[in-house]
């Protein structure tokens, strides 16, 4: 069974494992720098998106996408789909928290935004082989 687009279902949950484990380290930054540090979340959401990055793109290269691309190039370009993803990550944050939502919930808004970005954006660019 393939999803619209021809994308392996596999592949899908692979990513999602992936961003899972970045997701947590991501969510695990912000609360306790919010909670503990009382940084200000949409500062605190940015240096827990920034630590997340090692963790998605070694689990990316190598698990999910199983990239033949090499390091400096796939780096580069996931790096370029991440400052993206960050913006508008950061956008999120800014506009729900702005009109009072709860920093975790809009949180969980922007990281589904996120998401469908960067699965795209990694799948058909950052890792594939001809692209």
């Amino acid at each position: 069974m393939k999803l619209p687009f021809g994308i392996p279902p596999a592949q899908l949950l692979k990513f999602a494992g992936a961003g899972t484990a970045a997701t947590a380290t991501h969510y695990l930054t912000l609360v306790l720098l919010v909670e503990f540090a009382r940084v200000n979340p949409i500062l605190a959401s940015v240096i827990g998106y920034g630590a997340s990055w090692i963790v998605n793109y070694s689990l990316n290269y190598r698990f999910t996408f199983r990239s033949a691309r090499p390091h400096h190039e796939a780096f580069r370009r996931f790096l370029s789909v991440g400052v993206v993803a960050l913006l508008l990550n950061s956008a999120v944050m800014a506009t729900a928290t702005a009109i009072g939502i709860y920093y975790l919930l809009a949180q969980v808004i922007a990281t589904g935004l996120v998401f469908c970005w960067t699965f795209t954006c990694n799948r058909l660019w950052t890792f594939a082989a001809g692209g």
